[in-house]
C-alpha cells in the first residue's frame, strides 16, 4: 500500500512539531555558548535533567524577568528580586555569549539590564542541575553559580555565608557571626535573631543551610556537624516536597513548602510573627494596623493623602508641608500607636516625661516631626527628627500614644459610615428594637435574680455558665457564695503566704482549683480589677493560669488552676521557709521581669532571695550575692548541691548578671524580656549590672514612701498543691530587711 500525499504531509508535520517542542526545552548538559532565550517566546526555557527546575522568562506585574522556577514559583531572578532587575521590554533577550558572559538585554533600547561578568574566564558551558543551581563551568570547575549569587531565596543544599545577602525591594538579609539580621534600606535593623548561643562564640566561617526536611542549620569549621536553628512546621522526610527560605517583598523572611506539581506554596515559618512590626511596611508616614487578621496600610489622618491610592504600601504625604505653618503647627494624637524606630538613636532624643510632656517637647522642638510616649510605666518619650522615615504601628493592644506634627487644623479620620439615605430609618429601628429587648431583659433579669437567690441548683448552674467564659480565656467573676461552696466552707487549706491562705476547691465543672483568700488588701475596686486583667492576659507554659476572681465589698479572692505537682520552690529549696516578697506598686510590663530575675537567682543559688544567714554575713542574699559577684567569687553563689557536678561557669555568670539586671529597683532600668532572652543566649553582650538596693527610701518592710502599706498580692505563682511556701510577688519596690535565721536577729 503506497502512502498518500496527505499522509506524508501529516507525518512531516508531526515530526516538525516534535522537533520544535524538543528544541524549546534544552536539558542541563546541552546549554552551549551562543544560546539565547527570548521574552517573546515564553515556552522557551532551559531545564534541569529531571525537569524539576527551569530557567526562562516569566512575567510578574507586567515586568519580564529571567528566573529559575519550581512549579512556576520563581526561586532566583537575574539581577535580584527588585524591579531594577527585570527587563520590561517584550523583545528582551537573555544571551549566553561566546565569551562566557550571561547578559540580559532590553530589546527596544539595547541596554544591558544585567550580566554575570564572567567574560574571559574560560567558561565553556552552563548547566541547571536538579538542586536548582545554575552553574557556568570551565570544564568541570564552577566559575559562577546562582547559589553563590542568590536573589531572594535559599534552596536546600545552598550555603548562605557571611558574604551572601538576600534582597527584596528595600529589604535585605545578612548573616553576622552570631545572628541573622533583617534590615530596611541597608540601615534600619528590625529583626535580629540569634543562631545558637552554645556554638556562636568562636566561629570563623559560619554559613546557613536549609535541609530538605525543613530545618535551617548552622555550620562552621570549628564545630562538628550542623546545629539546628529553625524548624518548619511541616518538618519531615516527605519526598517530592521542596522547602525554601524566601525574603518576601513585604520584608518578612519565611520558610515555604511546595509539593511537586501543585504550583502552590505554603508558609511554614515566619521570622516576624507580627507583620506590622516590619519597618517601613506601609511606607513613609504610613500606619500599619489589622483588619480581620490582615495587615492594612493607611494614613494617620486626613492631614495626609496616600502617595499611590492603588498601592497603600507606598506611604502617605502631607497635605501641607510643615514649612508653610512655622510657629502655628499642632500635634496630631494617634492613640495605641508607636513608631518602630528612631534613627539615629541618640540619648538626646529620649526623655523621662509623661504623655503631655512628650507632646509639648516635640511641639516646641522645631526639628521634631513626631514623638511617642510609651505609657508602660517608665515615662519614656522618644522624639523623631529629620532625616527620619516615619513607620507607624497601631494596635488596640499597644499602651503607647504617638504624636505627629501637622499644620492646623487637625483632621481626624472619619469613622466607618454608610450613606445618609437610610441612616435616620436605621436609628429609629435600632431605638425601637433595643428598647423592646432592654425591657424584656430587665424583666427576665429580675426573675432570674429572684430564682437564683432561692435556688441552690440554679446558683450552681450559673457557675457552669461562668466556666464557659473561662474556657474562652477570660477571667471569670465568681460570687463569694460560689467559692464558699466550692471550697466546702474553706475547709481544705493548701498553704498560706504573706497575703492570705490558699484553699482547695472543686468548681461546677468538677475541675480542681486553688482559691486564694487575700487579706489586708486596701486596693480599690478599679485597681484590683485592672491588675486581675493584667495577670489574666499573661500566658505561659510555666505560669499558673488565673481562672477567675471574686470582689464583693472588702472580700478579694483569686482562683487559680491547681498544680498537682506542687510549686517550683518544692524542687529548688529544701528548708521549710515562708516567702514574704512584698509589693506596693501597680503591676507594669516590667513587673514580670523583676519576678523572673528573682526566680533565676534562686535557681542558680538554691537559696531564697530574701534569705538571711551567718553564711551571707547576715545580709539579704541578693545583696551578699552581688558583693561576691564583684569579688569574682561566683562559685560562692552557686548552689552547693551542684559543686560535685560539672558546671559551665560562663553560663552561670551570664545567668547571675541577667538576674541582677532584672531585679533593679527602678522599672526603667530593667530590660525587656526579649532582651533578657538575647542576653541569656549570648546574642548580645551583658554590661555590668548596678548593685541592687537594700531598701527604697521611705520604704521599710513593705511601707511605701507615701505611708501607704497597700500590697499587690496578685501572682501567677500563687496556686499549688500542699507546699512549704507560696511565692507571691509580681513587683517589689522595697526589699524587706527581715531576718529569717535566729543567729542574725
Amino acid at each position: 500500500m503506497k502512502p498518500t500525499t496527505s499522509s506524508v504531509l501529516l507525518l512531516l508535520l508531526l515530526l516538525s512539531s516534535l522537533f520544535l517542542s524538543l528544541s524549546s526545552s534544552i536539558s542541563a548538559a546541552q546549554i552551549l555558548l551562543g544560546t539565547t532565550l527570548y521574552a517573546s517566546n515564553p515556552t522557551q526555557f532551559w531545564s534541569s535533567p529531571n525537569n524539576t527546575f527551569s530557567l526562562g522568562f516569566i512575567t510578574d506585574k507586567l515586568t519580564r524577568f529571567v528566573a529559575i522556577t519550581y512549579n512556576g514559583i520563581p526561586i532566583w531572578k537575574a539581577g535580584g528580586a527588585t524591579s531594577n532587575g527585570g527587563a520590561s521590554d517584550p523583545t528582551a533577550s537573555f544571551h549566553f555569549l561566546q565569551d562566557g558572559n550571561l547578559r540580559l538585554v532590553n530589546g527596544s533600547t539595547g541596554i544591558v539590564v544585567w550580566q554575570s561578568d564572567t567574560a574571559g574566564r574560560g567558561v565553556s558551558s552552563a548547566s541547571l542541575d536538579d538542586s536548582g543551581n545554575f552553574v557556568l563551568k570551565n570544564g568541570t570547575t564552577s566559575v559562577w553559580s546562582s547559589f553563590d549569587n542568590p536573589s531572594d531565596t535559599i534552596l536546600p543544599r545552598q550555603n548562605f555565608s557571611l558574604n551572601s545577602a538576600l534582597r527584596s525591594g528595600l529589604y535585605d538579609l545578612r548573616l553576622l557571626t552570631g545572628n541573622l539580621r533583617l534590615r530596611w534600606n541597608g540601615s534600619i535593623v528590625y529583626w535580629n535573631s540569634g543562631l545558637n548561643s552554645s556554638v556562636t562564640t568562636n566561629l570563623t566561617s559560619p554559613s546557613i543551610g536549609l535541609q530538605p526536611t525543613g530545618v535551617l542549620t548552622l555550620s562552621d569549621p570549628t564545630i562538628l556537624g550542623a546545629v539546628d536553628i529553625v524548624y518548619s512546621s511541616d518538618y519531615s522526610d516527605v519526598a517530592d516536597v521542596l522547602r525554601f527560605v524566601k525574603l518576601d517583598s513585604d520584608g518578612n523572611l519565611r520558610i515555604y513548602s511546595s509539593a511537586r506539581g501543585s504550583g502552590t506554596q505554603i508558609v511554614r515559618w515566619a521570622a516576624v510573627s507580627d507583620q506590622c512590626q516590619v519597618f517601613g511596611y506601609c511606607g513613609n508616614l504610613g500606619v500599619c494596623s489589622y483588619s480581620n487578621s490582615t495587615p492594612v496600610c493607611g494614613c494617620p489622618s486626613r492631614n495626609f493623602d496616600l502617595v499611590d491610592p492603588k498601592d497603600t504600601r507606598k506611604g502617605c504625604k502631607r497635605n501641607a508641608e510643615l514649612e508653610s505653618c512655622v510657629g502655628t503647627a499642632t500635634m496630631l494624637q494617634v492613640d495605641h500607636a508607636k513608631f518602630l524606630t528612631y534613627p539615629p538613636e541618640l540619648s538626646s532624643q529620649k526623655f523621662d516625661v509623661g504623655i503631655t510632656g512628650c507632646r509639648e517637647n516635640c511641639l516646641r522642638n522645631a526639628a521634631c516631626i513626631a514623638s511617642t510616649s510609651l505609657a508602660d510605666g517608665t515615662g519614656d518619650c522618644y522624639l523623631k527628627v529629620p532625616p527620619g522615615f516615619v513607620s507607624m504601628y497601631q494596635s488596640p493592644a499597644l499602651p503607647s500614644t504617638s504624636f505627629v506634627k501637622v499644620c492646623p487644623p487637625v483632621l481626624n479620620n472619619p469613622p466607618a459610615s454608610s450613606g445618609k439615605g437610610w441612616r435616620l430609618r436605621a436609628w429609629i429601628v435600632a431605638v425601637v428594637v433595643l428598647s423592646t429587648i432592654l425591657g424584656l431583659v430587665m424583666v427576665e433579669g429580675g426573675l432570674w435574680c429572684w430564682c437564683f437567690r432561692n435556688s441552690p441548683k440554679l446558683s450552681a448552674l450559673s457557675s457552669q455558665y461562668a466556666l464557659l467564659e473561662y474556657a474562652s480565656g477570660a477571667p471569670v467573676q465568681f460570687s463569694y457564695k460560689e467559692l464558699q461552696r466550692a471550697t466546702k466552707g474553706f475547709k481544705e487549706k493548701l498553704g498560706a503566704g504573706g497575703f492570705g491562705a490558699v484553699y482547695r476547691a472543686t468548681l461546677a465543672n468538677r475541675s480542681i482549683a486553688a482559691v486564694k483568700q487575700l487579706e489586708g488588701i486596701e486596693q480599690g475596686e478599679k485597681q484590683f480589677r485592672m491588675e486581675v486583667a493584667t495577670i489574666s492576659s499573661t500566658h505561659h507554659l510555666n505560669l499558673v493560669r488565673l481562672i477567675g476572681f471574686c470582689s464583693e465589698g472588702r472580700r478579694r479572692l483569686l482562683v487559680y488552676e491547681f498544680m498537682k505537682n506542687g510549686s517550683l520552690d518544692n524542687f529548688v529549696f529544701t528548708k521549710e521557709d515562708q516567702s514574704e516578697w512584698l509589693a506596693n506598686l501597680p503591676i507594669t510590663s516590667k513587673s514580670d521581669v523583676y519576678s523572673y530575675g528573682m526566680v533565676l537567682l534562686e535557681i542558680v543559688s538554691g537559696r531564697r532571695n530574701y534569705e538571711v544567714s551567718p553564711e551571707t554575713n547576715c545580709k539579704k542574699f541578693s545583696l551578699w550575692a552581688y558583693e561576691e559577684f564583684e569579688k569574682s567569687n561566683v562559685e560562692a553563689i552557686v548552689d552547693k548541691r551542684l559543686s560535685s557536678h560539672e558546671v559551665d561557669m560562663k553560663q552561670v555568670m551570664r545567668a547571675i548578671q541577667v538576674s541582677f539586671w532584672c531585679i533593679q529597683e527602678q522599672p526603667s532600668q530593667r530590660p525587656m524580656m526579649g532582651k533578657v532572652v538575647q542576653m541569656l543566649e549570648g546574642i548580645i553582650e551583658i554590661e555590668k549590672p548596678p548593685a541592687p538596693k537594700a531598701a527604697t527610701e521611705g520604704s521599710v518592710s513593705g511601707t511605701s514612701a507615701n505611708g501607704s502599706s497597700s500590697v499587690s498580692a496578685l501572682s501567677t505563682f500563687a496556686a499549688s498543691a500542699p507546699a512549704r511556701s507560696l511565692s507571691s510577688s509580681f513587683q517589689t519596690a522595697g526589699i524587706s530587711s527581715y531576718a529569717s535565721g535566729k543567729e542574725c536577729r
